[in-house]
């Protein structure tokens, strides 16, 4: 693909987003079913601030200060310091990082929204930095989604990254589906969303059948936010769980897509007509149509009433005041802040000179095993195994994970289970000095410091595993922090994780009792 095409469809996606947003942004949050055939409000006003886009807008300048190093401690900084939506996920993640929790822990721990859509709707910027390459794109959709979402939620985010991704090389409805799919847990109930809509339209059963279908199946609670729970509209549909609702939702994106058969105003209607969270669904359709057929083929009666305007609503504007950030204020600026960026994410596969992208061929859209080294597969669907919150920290020559088995939360002389995970990113051996800083009065298992003797097998890089056990004891604060240290003996670099633990609940209410 070479520039030119290539920007035709990043316009199309940030433009394809601001329409389908602003089509559903009346009917999000209700519950309900209607035909629709344009937008709904007063358009003279242009189009509606949607948080789905404008979040985006800061991954952007993140994107552009510190190109392929992001990660997800870096996302959680920038969340705390441009963005402030403090609503649901948004806040616990925040609340959480804002209490030294480090993502992926921050987006799982005491947050009831962790499997909800706050992350599928930011997909569109990894894709448009990584086109045609969804095996890349869905790495940063991860670390973006992990820091304010947790299991379901974070399959949504990847997705739609890689159907995004792979709709720069790939057209057809049905592949892209397949591949999105490939990057996710085949047991999840996002997957099983997925294939009740697709069983739905195979079986002949319309739009507003298969909604029903979906929503009976995997129940979602989005639809009832603004209506009072004892009277919901649809007594057909239950009201289901508060915040499980990113399975149901995507279900919505891929109906209205398969349903809108190709048609762009049709498909994005479907999604809005769906009601629940009927922005997100809208806009996520409308960006992955606009990628597909790029900007020329958008219909102007869509287009005309939006125009080129783009206007947020969750991001700290003060800091642009301050000239601190530079917030694109329209889908031509976005588009070519994102198209300067984009060689940077795809070094190796750009030509600089003739202005050409390597698209991967579409045999090799979909989630497939990658060699470390020779014999020596690894799987980006590894990173779900266990549905365990794991921090991981890298550097050039080791990746460490570090499993918490048993959460976060300390009780006063009980057990708390962790496993250490070692991978050698370099083929030669390497002994690992560990220490674990933390209270005087507290006991580790394997004790304070230990190593780990990280070994090169033939023809592969090592992998060591130590389970450890931590038994606090005077408990005195509500919150402790521990820190381990890694150090590999002959090399420079020091490691150091961070892991905030907190009394439980149970110990806070046993000091307020003898207080």
């Amino acid at each position: 693909m070479n520039i030119y095409d290539y920007r035709k469809k990043v316009q199309g996606c940030w433009l394809g987003k601001n329409i389908g947003g602003t089509l559903g942004a009346p009917f999000e949050g209700y519950r309900g079913v209607c035909d629709l055939d344009f937008y709904t409000q007063d358009m003279s006003k242009g189009a509606e601030p949607n948080d789905d886009l404008d979040l985006q807008l800061i991954w952007l300048n993140a994107a552009e200060k510190l190109g392929r190093g992001l990660n997800s401690t870096i996302l959680g900084d920038y969340w705390l310091t441009y963005v402030v939506g403090n609503w649901s996920e948004y806040g616990a993640g925040k609340n959480n990082m804002y209490n030294g929790i480090q993502p992926p822990i921050s987006g799982w721990y005491n947050n009831h929204n962790r499997n909800s859509n706050g992350a599928f709707i930011r997909s569109e910027i990894w894709a448009c930095l990584m086109p045609g390459h969804p095996e890349l794109a869905v790495q940063y959709a991860y670390q973006d989604a992990s820091v304010d979402h947790f299991g379901e939620g974070i399959y949504g985010e990847i997705f739609t990254a890689a159907v995004e991704s792979a709709a720069f090389v790939e057209s057809d409805r049905d592949k892209l589906i397949d591949i999105g799919l490939s990057y996710i847990p085949e047991d999840s109930d996002t997957a099983r969303a997925v294939g009740i809509v697709r069983d739905c339209y195979k079986n002949g059963l319309d739009w507003k059948e298969a909604r029903k279908k979906l929503l009976q199946s995997i129940p979602c609670a989005f639809g009832t936010i603004w209506e009072d729970k004892t009277n919901i509209p649809d007594p057909e549909i239950p009201a289901g769980t508060p915040g499980y609702d990113l399975p149901a939702t995507i279900g919505i994106v891929v109906l209205a897509w398969i349903y809108g058969e190709g048609d762009f105003g049709k498909s994005i209607c479907i999604a809005a007509g769906c009601y629940e969270d009927a922005d997100c669904t809208s806009a996520t359709l409308g960006a992955i149509m606009g990628i597909i057929n790029g900007v020329e083929a958008l219909p102007q009666r869509w287009v005309e009433p939006i125009g080129d305007e783009i206007k947020t609503i969750s991001l700290n504007l003060a800091m642009e005041t301050m000239k601190i950030i530079n917030v694109p204020k329209t889908v031509t600026e976005l588009t070519d802040r994102v198209c300067n960026i984009m060689p940077v994410f795809l070094s190796g596969f750009y030509d600089v000179m003739n202005g050409d992208i390597a698209m991967n061929s579409t045999d090799d859209l979909e989630c497939k095993n990658k060699y470390r080294a020779t014999f020596v597969p690894e799987n980006f669907k590894d990173i779900f195994a266990g549905n365990t919150p794991t921090v991981t920290y890298e550097n050039m020559f080791l990746r460490m994970l570090v499993h918490c088995k048993d959460g976060i939360n300390v009780n006063e002389n009980q057990v708390l289970g962790f496993e250490l995970e070692a991978l050698n990113l370099i083929p030669c051996q390497q002994w690992l000095n560990v220490r674990i800083f933390m209270p005087s009065e507290w006991e580790c298992s394997v004790g304070r410091e230990f190593a780990i003797n990280l070994d090169q097998p033939h023809a592969g890089f090592g992998k060591e595993k130590v389970a450890l056990e931590i038994i606090p004891h005077n408990i005195t604060s509500a919150k402790t922090d521990i820190v381990i240290e890694i150090s590999s003996v002959g090399k420079l670099g020091k490691m150091y994780i961070p892991l905030s633990l907190f009394r439980a609940p149970q110990e806070f209410r046993a000091i307020k009792d003898k207080t």
